[in-house]
């Protein structure tokens, strides 16, 4: 019988607690934990796979527990991406648990690692938000991930220390006045997100509310002084690819 998913990753976390590594949850199961929205029957999807993020100087650690846990490695995509990403395979579930180390590299490059004691739990709620606004072609799976994050989070040119449930809007502009072709793309994630709404039964007031959380970031975004380099990139603007393409991991 297939153990919950929410359960596994708790027994996961909770080894890896208790052996001392630092180790944290994202993707879906990480933003159903903190967004009661994504339960709502309009914004309800599966959740296949476990995703989890840990810093490089303790892979071997990461490794070690993820076999002692009777996860099974992807032993080539190991070899050729371990640095930054392990791919282990759980036969009893039928999961895959996606680690990765320091860097997330997808569509575009995200230093989450020296973030991961700002939650106990998961990833950063920002960093969470970053992870789907990142996408180039993003698809309806997303979009309720991204409407569930903001429809329960609020918006704010800074957060506090300790507090983890606002989306820091002044670290996502920091981080894209600096990287032409991160901003590019999250800010048309940003703007596909309204086309997306009128599916999702939303209240007129919950709706404005929304946009306006849209609206504040896109302006905090666009409001932040550029660095040389993102002035440079922009000179090239989209006769240039600003994204990658990032591999999928072939199952074993």
């Amino acid at each position: 019988m297939q153990a919950p998913i929410a359960e596994e990753a708790k027994r996961v976390l909770s080894e890896a607690k208790a052996r001392g590594i630092v180790l944290r949850l994202f993707g879906g199961v990480a933003i159903k934990y903190h967004c009661p929205s994504a339960s709502h029957r309009a914004l309800q999807r599966a959740y296949p796979d476990l995703d989890f993020f840990g810093t490089k100087k303790q892979g071997r650690l990461i490794r070690r527990l993820f076999t002692d846990l009777e996860y099974q490695p992807n032993q080539r995509f190991n070899a050729l991406h371990g640095d930054t990403r392990l791919i282990y395979e759980d036969p009893v579930n039928q999961r895959v648990a996606d680690v990765f180390l320091d860097v997330f590299k997808m569509c575009h490059i995200l230093q989450i690692g020296k973030r991961l004691e700002l939650d106990e739990y998961t990833i950063p709620i920002t960093d969470l938000l970053l992870t789907k606004l990142q996408i180039v072609e993003v698809n309806e799976k997303d979009i309720r991930d991204l409407v569930a994050i903001l429809q329960d989070h609020p918006v704010a040119a800074s957060v506090q220390p300790g507090d983890r449930e606002t989306i820091d809007a002044g670290y996502i502009a920091e981080l894209c006045s600096g990287d032409w072709g991160l901003e590019k793309t999250v800010t048309l994630t940003l703007k596909k997100i309204p086309n997306f709404l009128p599916r999702y039964d939303l209240d007129p007031q919950t709706k404005t509310g929304f946009e306006g959380k849209i609206t504040q970031l896109l302006t905090t975004v666009s409001g932040r002084q550029k660095s040389l380099k993102w002035k440079l990139r922009d000179a090239v603007g989209e006769r240039v690819r600003w994204y990658d393409l990032p591999e999928v991991p072939i199952r074993t």
